[in-house]
């Protein structure tokens, strides 16, 4: 394509040479599971991203579910998070046999709206679970119960305000892996132990089993190739905002119609994806993939409509704010490795569309 709309090979190509010899050096250490290399990593992305203690886990997924498990989530509590994330906000819990107790978003940021939040909290309400969509770090809910955050699209965007946040190292995401990896962040040391005994199923020492855990280890390749990686985290934040930027630019000089709405201008915004909306998407899209341009949507179906979850009971028009978001959003390519005029390009493009 003219414009990928992700491309792997280019993001890798000015990590490659350490990357090469991190995965050379586990492979002459012959030590696969945990170890330096997991510690090591753990304890340079705590410093990265400024709290106490991270733990490397096995995927971002994960990283929710055991912070579920160490918070003793349990069968008839309630989580009340977005509608409007990837499936594993909720499902994490689900799993974990909790009542999942969606609220609305906000219509600017399409993080959840912290009033709804609160709202929706009740009695039997065990965690409350905002999620930084896209890289825009969501408002804190006012509520005395843990907030648990989503924070797998966004590394680095803001500092820790809940009692944990959850981060996904899945290959696309802003600090990505080689595969699956994750890590859960916390400031609560306690809570981060607790974690690190889930994540080996709860042994304490080896083959005595303290607590009902899971494997959910981080392996040491992965850690080394996030280590690999780490350092150049912040030229890469620097280069999806400076893309970000131009595309910004970009729109303010062409003519476009009021109802293509851009992501929200917000300095803390790391921008995982960078996100327009208009009730003409579908054709938009196709438009910019005969034009050479890859977009993705994110995310076709709200989570309250989603089949897996219908035993909990919500309708359409139940969120009617996440549900039109749902029919609007298109992401534009925004990687680091993205041509600085590539924003040009796909401006340009939208801007023919709309003509």
């Amino acid at each position: 394509m003219a414009v990928p709309f992700f491309d792997m090979r280019a993001e890798l190509a000015a990590d490659r040479a350490a990357i090469d010899a991190a995965i050379a050096r586990v492979l002459d250490s012959g030590r696969f599971i945990g170890g330096p290399e997991v510690e090591g990593f753990e304890h340079e992305l705590a410093a990265a991203v400024g709290v106490r203690r991270a733990v490397g886990v096995s995927s971002g997924t994960d990283a929710l579910l055991v912070l579920g498990m160490a918070l003793d989530v349990a069968p008839g509590d309630e989580v009340v998070t977005t509608p409007l994330s990837f499936f594993a906000t909720a499902g994490a819990f689900a799993r974990l046999g909790a009542r999942i107790v969606f609220a609305e978003v906000d219509d600017a940021t399409l993080d959840l709206d912290p009033a709804a939040a609160a709202a929706a909290c009740g009695p039997r309400t065990r965690l409350v679970v905002p999620v930084h969509l896209f890289g825009l770090p969501a408002a804190p809910p006012p509520v005395d119960v843990p907030v648990v955050e989503d924070a797998a699209q966004a590394v680095g965007a803001a500092p820790l305000t809940g009692r944990a946040a959850a981060l996904s190292c899945f290959p696309t995401k802003n600090l990505g892996a080689l595969g699956d990896a994750g890590a859960v962040l916390t400031d609560d040391d306690d809570l981060a132990d607790r974690v690190a005994l889930l994540r080996t199923q709860g042994a304490r020492p080896r083959y005595h089993h303290v607590a009902l855990g899971g494997n959910f280890r981080l392996d040491a390749l992965q850690a080394a190739i996030l280590r690999a990686r780490l350092p150049g985290l912040a030229a890469a934040t620097a280069a999806r905002r400076r893309h970000a930027a131009r595309y910004r630019a970009g729109f303010a000089s062409v003519r476009i119609p009021d109802e293509l709405r851009l992501p929200p201008d917000d300095p803390r915004h790391v921008y995982h994806q960078f996100v327009i909306r208009t009730p003409r998407r579908d054709a938009l899209r196709a438009a910019l993939a005969a034009a050479g341009i890859g977009t993705e949507i994110y995310y076709p179906s709200p989570l309250h409509l989603q089949p897996a979850l219908a035993a909990l009971g919500y309708r359409p028009g139940a969120f009617p704010v996440a549900e039109r978001a749902c029919a609007e959003v298109l992401a534009l390519p925004i990687h680091p490795a993205l041509a600085d005029t590539a924003p040009d390009q796909v401006v340009a493009a939208i801007a023919a569309f709309f003509a």
